[in-house]
């Protein structure tokens, strides 16, 4: 099933449905994604079967396809290595794949206050100049669970959705410095979209290892930038929710991001790869396509925030007075 949260002219509130082909049929309005998700694949089921008896199909165009769920939190890993060579490249000027790359699936939390949803404009800082989008798919957790393994964690799949992890490269590559990981270089915005694919559908896209054999491609103004398989992932999305579940806890509605395509999955990994900004950084009003076999495609269009107050100084301390109160 397709399950897609929307809204319409008529209604007071935004509401979850099934699309089937070019329509879709509405669930019960006390229900969030949330809920539906809480529920289980069998419960949407029965949930579509009653809407088809209910109401009329809406058509999809006379919808507006917003995110399809508010997630507990959002995890973003990092599971292609041609992404990881060509953006470290890119953000830090260092080469090649960190070993502690291949010792287990690496994520960050990023931002799930500020979830996007389909044709919606991307806010970039105004501060940035270096804009630039990100391929992935997301799994969504569909039940609670602490420290699983892999096998376990198959049962925890309750489906897909497309990703976009926007990143303002520059402020990314200033932060990054630190050595904490991306901040406010990924913050402002993150799509998903244009629904969630139940896991039953993709099952069979599987290939022998576990991997979903999809091909995935990200255009900016019609034009293809990238275009790779989601089965070159190192990891499954099972082993990837077993890690983030690993002495810690995931929940129902929690989205765990694949991490970005390799072969042009973002314009960074190009820049690292060439050493020059080509293709060029996203400009306002640019519209960035992603598409993913067996799910669909999201489109949103680059724009930019109005100016945030200056950032506070910092208080600079001598550090000799700083050892005296330590005696």
């Amino acid at each position: 099933m397709r399950l897609a949260t929307f809204t319409a002219p008529d209604l007071l509130a935004p509401r979850v449905g099934v699309v089937e082909d070019e329509t879709l049929l509405a669930f019960p309005e006390d229900l969030t994604m949330r809920d539906v998700v809480a529920a289980g694949i069998d419960a949407a089921v029965r949930l579509a079967e009653v809407a088809r008896g209910r109401e009329p199909a809406r058509p999809l165009s006379s919808v507006r396809l917003l995110a399809p769920l508010e997630p507990a939190s959002v995890r973003d890993f990092v599971a292609f290595e041609e992404h990881v060579d060509g953006v470290r490249r890119s953000v830090d000027g260092s080469a090649g794949v960190p070993d502690a790359w291949y010792d287990a699936p690496t994520f960050y939390f990023t931002n799930p206050h500020t979830i996007l949803g389909p044709d919606e404009d991307v806010p970039f800082p105004s501060a940035c100049r270096a804009r630039d989008f990100e391929l992935e798919v997301a799994v969504v957790v569909g039940a609670p669970g602490t420290s699983m393994g892999v096998e376990e964690a198959r049962d925890h799949v309750f489906g897909y959705t497309i990703m976009n992890d926007w990143s303002a490269r520059d402020l990314q590559s200033r932060e990054m410095q630190v050595r904490l990981g991306p901040a406010k270089g990924k913050d402002f915005a993150t799509t998903l979209g244009p629904w969630i694919v139940t896991a039953d559908e993709l099952d069979q896209r599987k290939d022998t290892d576990g991997f979903l054999d999809l091909w995935c491609t990200a255009e900016v103004n019609g034009v293809e930038i990238g275009r790779d398989l989601l089965a070159n992932a190192g990891w499954t999305f099972e082993a990837m929710i077993a890690y983030a579940s690993r002495d810690s806890r995931v929940e129902c509605g929690d989205v765990l991001g694949s991490g970005t395509v390799g072969n042009g999955g973002c314009l960074a990994e190009l820049w690292g790869r060439d050493g020059s900004q080509d293709p060029p950084p996203l400009q306002p009003g640019d519209l960035v396509t992603l598409t993913v076999e067996g799910i669909g495609s999201v489109s949103n269009r680059v724009a930019v925030a109005d100016p945030a107050p200056p950032v506070a100084t910092v208080r600079r301390r001598d550090p000799a007075a700083a050892r005296q109160v330590l005696r």
